[in-house]
């Protein structure tokens, strides 16, 4: 029978431990790689804006999400605000940028996690977390005395750094990163990160040694692997054929993939950007013929209706 890996954690008191010290790292936050230093705890924000408190703009069961994580109950989606990438692009950009929520005590996370769960939710899902790693961590150990023990998924953008993986290893059962681009003059342009190639590729690395391939059970419930998502983008801009040769060479060709065709401009993008326009059908089966090229076929199987010919 599965049995999450933040069990024993905490039968060991690893996670206390890891708690505090991350806790301790809001003085002079440096939790993801923008590294800004900000003294959260203080009161102070860096660039995501975020502060001691968890803020969330929303929680509840999710069945938009990939099946192997839905399943019949939905996945237990909290919705944190703020992000440590802030795409102009964002699909969120009400929680992301503006943001849409409020700021928690440690034990109101606590009650969501222990409801979702208790409403039958396959896992809890941690939509954008990197900025608020020190809270989860907080909120975990009063759960688990609680009596959660639901997989965790960590739904990041893979703006993470190494160091903090490695804090979070057998905290998460699932990492479910995003993969957004291959090219830093094009990251840079639309999330002011230009490391974002490199630092994605490291964080992928580190999650699939952490936990490998996605391990899905006879009900067809995600309980612990990498699963990865890849927004493909207008013109190519997201390197989709670059994209899929890095996840069949450098992780695994039996990566789980998403590759997600829902792209459409909202937030900052202006009518002379290149991604100011859906994409095509056509460049979405470019994209899924890329994954295929490249040796990659456990693709999720989802089917979207967004599309527009020019």
């Amino acid at each position: 029978m599965f049995r999450p890996g933040y069990l024993e954690l905490y039968e060991k008191g690893i996670l206390a431990e890891r708690a505090g010290r991350t806790w301790k790292s809001l003085d002079a936050c440096r939790i993801c790689p923008r590294d800004c230093g900000a003294n959260r705890a203080g009161g102070e924000t860096g660039f995501c804006s975020a502060g001691k408190l968890p803020e969330i703009s929303s929680y509840g069961p999710h069945f938009g999400e990939e099946s192997p994580l839905v399943g019949r109950h939905g996945s237990g989606t909290i919705f944190f605000s703020h992000c440590n990438l802030k795409c102009a692009f964002c699909q969120n950009f009400d929680i992301s940028h503006l943001p849409d929520g409020r700021p928690y005590k440690i034990d109101a996370l606590v009650r969501m996690m222990l409801q979702l769960q208790d409403r039958g939710c396959h896992n809890i899902n941690f939509v954008t977390p990197s900025h608020f790693v020190p809270q989860i961590l907080a909120a975990l150990i009063p759960a688990i005395e609680d009596g959660l023990h639901v997989p965790l998924v960590y739904n990041t953008g893979s703006y993470d750094t190494v160091e903090t993986l490695r804090l979070l290893e057998n905290v998460f059962d699932i990492y479910m990163p995003d993969l957004k681009f291959m090219d830093s003059t094009i990251a840079d342009r639309y999330m002011e990160a230009p490391d974002y190639p490199d630092v994605a590729g490291k964080a992928l690395r580190e999650m699939h040694r952490q936990v490998g391939d996605l391990i899905i059970n006879k009900q067809g419930i995600a309980e612990r692997g990498l699963l990865v998502r890849h927004l493909v983008m207008p013109e190519n801009q997201a390197g989709s054929r670059e994209a899929m040769r890095f996840l069949a060479k450098e992780i695994s060709r039996d990566t789980y993939v998403n590759v997600m065709n829902q792209y459409r401009p909202c937030g900052n993008i202006t009518g002379d950007d290149p991604a100011s326009r859906p994409i095509t059908r056509e460049e979405f089966k470019k994209a899924v013929q890329a994954a295929l090229d490249a040796g990659i076929t456990r693709l999720d199987e989802r089917k979207f209706f967004l599309f527009r010919d020019l």
